[in-house]
């Protein structure tokens, strides 16, 4: 089981820098196969750079602090 609040606390580290260029993520839940799900917003949800930002920013953090995370996908 994937501890959620470990989750949180990877995103509220990636946060300020999303923040700073007028975006956020939330987190939504984390399924059974170990995937996590967010919600981009603010910038972030139309950004090109967008999937750059969820896979080697967002996902990579999360996998860093929470190593049983598979991946990280964005939902709308």
């Amino acid at each position: 089981m994937i501890d959620k609040q470990k989750v949180e606390e990877a995103l509220s580290e990636i946060r300020p820098a999303l923040q700073a260029d007028g975006g956020n993520v939330e987190f939504v839940d984390v399924n059974d196969d170990g995937v996590v799900l967010v919600k981009l917003q603010g910038a972030c949800s139309s950004c090109p750079s967008a999937g750059m930002t969820l896979k080697m920013g967002i996902e990579r953090k999360i996998i860093e602090m929470v190593p049983e995370v598979k991946s990280v996908e964005a939902i709308m």
